[in-house]
């Protein structure tokens, strides 16, 4: 029973065995020793992230099939094992996550005295429940993993937020959460008793008529739209995102966010063909709404939270958009922006935490002129501007085009939105650098400003090394997953 799972060890079990020593070990050292927990941590983290290449390199590129695959019967039932397995998509999702871990732990270094163990212990946490989320292709597994990645984010927002509104904040997303996490709780029963099995590999290549599969596509994917977010469950993104601390700011919008648009690839997609096809004028139309809207509430923001919190969302819809187009060149444009968008947003995160540490505020007109006393910050701003805008040379414009073009064969009003929404990105970035950055010097901070330290400016690399490193050098990802989407498009019968 366990010697596939014993023969694929070396292959997926050490980026998930490395988050869970991460977090054991700290509980036997007691909290006075908080440094040495920290690095317990921050070791831990970079060894997950060293790891994910090996199986990459390993990973036949021409298969289409899943690879390293291993099974555990974990309940009494036929056909409801524990799977792992990964084909070209996932292993994206484990570089992303293991990026951001060690970042978010290096960002709260000094700023959570309170509780540090609990704190470090958290994020290896997390990490294991992402990366089993990309490891395991199962359909009760999907529905449990994703959902406890939430509880360290409430965590962490409840506990280490920043104002006194972090309660509520807490409180705000569990119910958005929760309604579309019964709903899919519903869908598996009845997936069950249909198919017979929970593998997400078999149940791809079920056939089953269109009648049968509206309610299980309505109710299997619902809590992705909130994580997305899209129109109109994308409330509690804003709340959430300025009260959490800046490793729970850079989680909400480096890695929450991709849950939903994954979730989208693994689910209705593969499973529920025909339903997705008939879904594709309301997705369409939400994904859209999403575009145009976020783009003049930016705007109008004047928390620099608050605008990182809105920027990215177009973007993930955009996405969507891609996901949702039944050809090649929307589905397979939509994975690059998934990656590229872990560095991206989250890039501005540490800048304004680094800033509120210091200051206590977050308005942007109190930073005007910042960057002839902190140059430091207003470059890792600037870099973050050009992605936003998805320059040429950036990881945001690759898959940027594509999906255009798979949205045009379908819908050319859609298409023509979504284009308008990348054009009012370009539009509000710069004139927000320039009210956050530049201009005159604020006379109260003139003395205030102080650039960021040595341990600090070591935050801020791989942000940009990672939007030059996607944007210059592309063709890997393309290579690595084409033909497992072409396998998701043939398979899931996804073409008109």
């Amino acid at each position: 029973m366990l010697l596939p799972f014993r023969e694929c060890y070396s292959d997926l079990s050490g980026p998930i065995l490395c988050p869970v020593l991460g977090s054991i070990i700290p509980l036997s050292i007691p909290n006075s020793r908080i440094r040495l927990i920290r690095f317990i941590g921050l070791c831990a983290s970079p060894l997950t992230f060293s790891y994910p290449p090996v199986p990459r390199i390993q990973f036949d590129s021409p298969t289409a099939e899943s690879q390293f695959v291993g099974t555990i019967r974990w309940l009494p039932y036929e056909n409801i094992n524990l799977y792992t397995g990964i084909d070209g998509i996932p292993p994206f999702s484990v570089v992303l996550t293991t990026f951001l871990i060690p970042i978010c732990i290096s960002v709260g270094w000094s700023s959570t005295e309170s509780y540090g163990k609990e704190y470090v212990i958290a994020f290896p946490i997390r990490e294991f429940l992402m990366i089993a989320v990309s490891r395991m292709p199962d359909l009760s597994l999907f529905h449990v993993l994703p959902e406890s990645v939430l509880i360290p984010m409430f965590i962490t927002i409840g506990v280490w937020g920043s104002r006194q509104r972090k309660i509520r904040a807490a409180y705000q997303f569990p119910p958005y959460t929760s309604l579309g996490s019964v709903l899919m709780l519903l869908a598996i029963p009845l997936i069950l008793s249909q198919t017979g099995t929970t593998d997400l590999q078999i149940l791809s290549t079920t056939e089953s008529s269109e009648r049968r599969q509206i309610f299980p596509w309505i109710a299997s994917p619902a809590p992705f739209p909130v994580k997305v977010p899209m129109v109109p469950v994308h409330i509690w993104l804003p709340e959430a995102h300025v009260e959490a601390p800046t490793a729970g700011s850079v989680i909400s919008a480096g890695i929450l966010s991709k849950l939903g648009t994954y979730g989208f690839s693994r689910f209705p997609i593969p499973m529920f063909p025909e339903a997705t096809l008939c879904s594709t004028p309301f997705i369409y139309t939400l994904s859209a709404i999403a575009i145009i809207y976020t783009s003049p509430t930016t705007l109008r923001q004047i928390d620099l939270k608050k605008i990182i919190a809105y920027s990215p969302v177009a973007h993930t819809n955009s996405v969507t958009i891609g996901m949702s187009s039944p050809n090649i060149q929307g589905i397979g444009g939509s994975i690059p922006p998934m990656l590229s968008h872990g560095p991206v947003p989250p890039a501005p995160s540490p800048c304004v935490g680094f800033l509120y540490d210091r200051h206590k505020t977050r308005p942007a007109k109190y930073y005007g002129g910042s960057v002839s006393t902190m140059p430091n910050p207003p470059t890792i701003f600037f870099s973050s501007t050009l992605a936003n805008m998805s320059l040429p040379g950036t990881s945001s414009s690759i898959g940027e085009f594509p999906i255009l073009v798979g949205a045009f064969q379908i819908n050319s009003l859609v298409a023509t939105l979504a284009a308008l929404g990348m054009i009012l990105g370009a539009a509000y970035s710069p004139w927000l650098y320039n009210r956050a950055v530049l201009g005159n010097l604020k006379p109260n901070f003139l003395h205030k400003f102080s650039d960021p330290n040595g341990r600090e400016v070591p935050i801020f690399l791989p942000f940009i090394v990672g939007v030059a490193r996607m944007g210059v050098h592309p063709k890997v990802s393309p290579d690595r997953m084409h033909t497992s989407v072409g396998n998701l498009v043939q398979h899931g019968k996804f073409h008109r």
